[in-house]
């Protein structure tokens, strides 16, 4: 009995990926910004207009500081993040 085809397959398989502290800490600042977003949100939930709009016109509603944090973490992560994490470990 020959060994050879299982020590060719087992040449092919590439060497699994060490974790490297700077891709993941990249990658989590998107969701960790949106996710303090929406705590501020919780804590102080007189700053989301959207609760109680009153009389205020759209762009009131819209721009709001808990809502803006919540959508700049969310840009981050899904339009600048994963290029990022993408060229650290190629480099």
């Amino acid at each position: 009995m020959s060994t050879q085809p299982i020590t060719h397959r087992l040449e092919r398989r590439t060497a699994p990926r060490a974790l490297s502290l700077r891709p993941l800490l990249v990658s989590l600042l998107g969701p960790l910004t949106a996710l303090a977003g929406v705590l501020w949100a919780v804590v102080q939930p007189y700053r989301v207009t959207l609760l109680h709009p009153h009389g205020q016109p759209f762009w009131w509603l819209v721009v709001e500081p808990p809502l803006l944090v919540v959508a700049a973490g969310l840009a981050f992560h899904l339009l600048v993040a994963r290029s990022l994490v993408r060229e650290l470990e190629e480099g």
